[in-house]
Order: C-alpha cells, then sequence, then structure tokens
C-alpha cells in the first residue's frame, strides 16, 4: 500500500459519521467529511511523514490533496508542515496553489502560518512576495499576507515595516477574514511590543474596523486598551 493510501485507510478507521456530518456543517463545504478529529489526524499524518525527503513529501501531498475528502486534505497540509524545514523557496508556489484551493480558514491559517510563513523565516527574499499578495484579487491570499508574518512576531523577530506597509493596503478592507486576520497579526505582537501596536492603531483609530481594534487591543495594557476603544466609539 502507499503512503497515502495508509494514510487514507487510517482515516477510515477513525471516521466518526456523527461528527463528520457536524463538522460539514460548520465549515460549510462541499467535500466530503470522514469526522476525524484534529489530534488523531495530525498524528497519522505526521507518522507517515517522517523519514520523506522533500519530493516524497511533495508527492505525498498531492497524492493525498487531489481526493475531495476534507481529512485527506488536512493531512497532506499535516505532512506539508512537517516537513516544511526540507523545503526550498521554489516550493513557495506549492504552497501558494494549495491556498488558491482552499477557499477555507481551516486550510488557509496552517498553511499560511507554518508553511509561508516558514518558508519566509528561512528564505527573507521571499518576503517581496507578500508585498505582491497584498493586492492579490484573491482574499485567501490577501490574508496569507498577514499570517505569513506571525512566525517572525512569535520568534522575536517582527517585520514591523511590512507589517505597517501590509496593514495600511489592507485596513479598509471589508472582507471579515481580512479585518480580522490584521486584527490577529496586532494582537500577537502586542504581546511583545505593545507601544507599537498602541501607537499605530491610534494613529489609524478613524479608519480601523470594530473586527480589527477588538483583536489588536487584547494584550495591551488596560489603560491603552480602554482609550483605543474610547476613541473608536467616538469617531
Amino acid at each position: 500500500m502507499t503512503a497515502a493510501g495508509e494514510i487514507e485507510a487510517r482515516l477510515g478507521e477513525l471516521a466518526d459519521p456523527v461528527r463528520a456530518e457536524q463538522d460539514k456543517r460548520y465549515l460549510k463545504s462541499d467535500l466530503r467529511h470522514l469526522g476525524v478529529g484534529l489530534p488523531a489526524l495530525r498524528g497519522v499524518a505526521v507518522a507517515a511523514a517522517k523519514g520523506l525527503d522533500r519530493e516524497r513529501t511533495l508527492a505525498l501531498v498531492e497524492e493525498l490533496w487531489h481526493e475531495p475528502v476534507h481529512e485527506h486534505r488536512m493531512a497532506a497540509i499535516e505532512v506539508l508542515i512537517r516537513n516544511t524545514p526540507l523545503l526550498t523557496a521554489t516550493d513557495l508556489a506549492v504552497a501558494e496553489r494549495l491556498i488558491r484551493a482552499s477557499r477555507t480558514w481551516a486550510y488557509v491559517d496552517a498553511l499560511a502560518v507554518k508553511v509561508v510563513g516558514g518558508l519566509v523565516t528561512r528564505y527573507p527574499p521571499l518576503a517581496a512576495t507578500l508585498d505582491t499578495w497584498a493586492g492579490d484579487d484573491d482574499f485567501w491570499i490577501r490574508r496569507t499576507s498577514l499570517l505569513a508574518l506571525l512566525p517572525g512576531i512569535r520568534s522575536g523577530g517582527p517585520d514591523l515595516d511590512r507589517l505597517s506597509r501590509h496593514g495600511d493596503a489592507l485596513i479598509g478592507e471589508r472582507e471579515f477574514f481580512i479585518r480580522k486576520a490584521l486584527g490577529w497579526v496586532l494582537r500577537e505582537l502586542a504581546r511583545s511590543d505593545p507601544a507599537w501596536v498602541t501607537t499605530w492603531v491610534r494613529d489609524r483609530v478613524a479608519v480601523v474596523s470594530g473586527v480589527t481594534i477588538r483583536e489588536a487591543v487584547r494584550h495591551l495594557p488596560e489603560k491603552d486598551r480602554e482609550d483605543l476603544l474610547a476613541a473608536y466609539r467616538a469617531r
């Protein structure tokens, strides 16, 4: 049995039809669902990914993604995440193609943060691609241009200039998933640099959305948080 076949067989053994229907409704998915929880699914995928080289990793991802089954595609993402250290800069195109085919945060967010963010961290010149993505027609790609900055923030090396530029480009978005992503990134940065986040949001309080500001201020000092929310309500 192939590696993909083994993963698919194991996921079939773990299937829960009741959970499958619940997950399908929650995600508003048009794929077939098996009803396997993420911890169990991740365990199956990570075990299968061990020992694979780059070529076999990419081949397994392609084979799993080909089937219109939610858990198979989630397994493909988990395999790719597990072996992201094996990828090269050219493999950003693989992540981009999967993101464009995803059409749901359930796939996009993991690919954006763990795979694209991981590649950008290892190959800094790839960050220039994120600048292009910030203006892409596909809002999932625009969301990725923000979420891919999270690994740098979490590791203590935030790209503040790029975050500010992307934030200014996307702050007027009507799309919920863009507004939420900008708030999420600012919220994470506020853990380590609350002064920067406070200043950035204060300077843009006249145009920031409610979704963004509510996320952004969560980890700010109480006074800064209350002052910004008051300014937002009074604008």
